[in-house]
């Protein structure tokens, strides 16, 4: 027998789950079909077990430097079975946690894959959803008055270089791991890869990082890749941008990955990570069978994230965009809103921070210096280092510095970025300011509490009109 909801999530992920409860707190009856576990990839094969590991790793390089601390520790080791049984642990607290607010929600989960059907005898619109069930049960029709598609995304793959899992990898094969190679080349230095090249350098692996384009994290201000690259350097991290790979040249022997570039230079590792993006998991939904448009591999919708077929919805990895999870979750509460038909003002982009959790950290917001001026804005530039804070010398972790863009005519903050410790953690201050459309002498005048980290924003925002104290 068919069942009817209001809304249909496929996909449990960040995006859809979260899209669920709004649903759910909006009175709407609303189910979610997942053909895994709730949380997705953010939080079973991305950003939660990730920076679980990254944090160990950090752990485990602030335990080497102890001394500097006066804190003398003999013998450190790292014990990566234990790391992975932490990483675990994390997770599966957060997927109860998760598992909890569906049920408070009320919210119906099928577990199993969801096919949308086209025009049938229960509803004369595409939309109704068939889900084969993940236990071999029978399947279940679910009849709803809108659906969300919030099926995420995939880890990209080079064509002619097959992921075996054993010593070719995507990143959900690096969590997995179970011993750490002694050397790993990272095919990619995008957010993805430098997070892992961060991490398993600090974890004692010998990293290689091959960057088809001129410079790594190429969405971040100049400064900022610049520094990185830098600094990873300093860490004994080989960088390679340009590199041209040619798949033919790959060879796999015992404990060994060999790959040449199209200019004939040769790199061996005992393992390769391929982080070359993400596509869209949008294959084998039923896409077919409804008029939804695909653009560049991607759902196209509107800024409601309507798709032509608009009571189906689509949202997160699947439209493309940032592909960020908190992203994701922002786009499931106003499709869920604008079914519910609250009035809404479409997601700006631009104020939504953008974080790499490497070792130092990234996070920015706002526009970069190169495409401040390609939008042709006349602009003035302040910088300040971590260095002229007192807070990160007592913290012992020095490098970097915050740069801010701001527009010369308006005075407008236009971008902020930081690359240094917890810049994640101190990038919304600069999302807040663009949101308000602050300018660098608001920023400034926002009393920052001494010592903090926070302080170097206060500062950078000084510097742009050259008023910067403590440097």
């Amino acid at each position: 027998m068919a069942k009817e909801y209001d809304v249909v999530i496929l996909g449990g992920g960040t995006g859809g789950y979260v899209a669920g409860i709004r649903a759910s707190q909006l009175g709407l009856k609303t189910a979610i079909v997942e053909k895994a576990k709730l949380g997705g990839t953010c939080l079973h094969k991305g950003c939660i077990p990730s920076k679980a590991l990254l944090r160990s790793a950090e752990i485990y390089t602030q335990s080497k430097k102890a001394h500097s601390f006066g804190v003398d520790i003999a013998n450190v080791t790292l014990n990566f079975k234990k790391v992975q049984e932490r990483k675990g642990r994390i997770v599966e607290r957060l997927h109860e946690g998760v598992q909890h607010l569906i049920k408070k929600g009320k919210i119906d989960v099928f577990y199993g894959t969801g096919r949308i059907l086209g025009p049938s005898i229960f509803s004369p619109m595409p939309g109704t959803i068939s889900v084969e069930m993940a236990d071999g049960s029978e399947n279940e029709m679910l009849v709803p008055t809108n659906v969300i598609i919030a099926t995420g995304a995939s880890p990209r793959h080079i064509d002619g270089i097959e992921v075996d899992g054993h010593s070719i990898l995507n990143s959900d094969d690096a969590l997995s791991l179970t011993k750490l190679p002694k050397s790993i080349i990272i095919v990619g230095g995008g957010v993805i890869g430098i997070e892992w090249a961060s991490m398993l350098a600090d974890f004692d692996v010998e990293v290689t990082i091959l960057e088809y384009g001129d410079r790594i994290l190429p969405t971040e201000d100049v400064d900022i890749s610049t520094e990185m690259m830098a600094l990873l350097k300093k860490r004994g991290i080989k960088i390679v941008t340009n590199a041209r790979i040619n798949p033919a040249s790959l060879l796999i022997e015992e404990q060994q990955v060999l790959i040449s570039l199209e200019d004939g230079e040769t790199y061996t590792a005992e393992k390769m990570l391929v982080s070359v993006g993400r596509t869209a998991n949008i294959h084998g939904i039923g896409i077919e069978n409804t008029d939804i448009e695909i653009e560049n591999a991607f759902i196209k919708t509107n800024e409601h994230y309507q798709t032509k077929e608009r009571h189906i919805y689509a949202i997160g990895d699947a439209i493309g965009g940032m592909q960020l999870a908190h992203v994701a979750a922002h786009e499931g509460i106003r499709a869920v809103e604008h079914i519910a038909g609250i009035s809404q003002h479409p997601l700006l982009y631009e104020n939504i921070s953008r974080c790499v959790y490497s070792s130092p950290e990234i996070a920015s917001v706002g526009l970069t210096e190169q495409e401040a001026t390609e939008k042709g804005f006349s602009i003035k530039i302040g910088k300040f280092p971590f260095k002229g804070i007192g807070k990160a010398l007592v913290y012992g972790d020095t490098e970097g510095f915050a740069k801010i863009v701001a527009d010369k005519e308006t005075n407008d903050v236009l971008g902020i970025h930081l690359i240094g410790t917890h810049a994640t953690d101190m990038i919304a201050e600069g999302a807040l300011a663009l949101f308000l459309n602050a300018t660098p002498w608001e920023m400034s005048a926002t009393i920052h509490p001494h010592p903090s980290l926070s302080e170097i924003i206060g500062e950078a925002a000084l510097a742009v009109d050259g008023r910067a104290i403590h440097f």
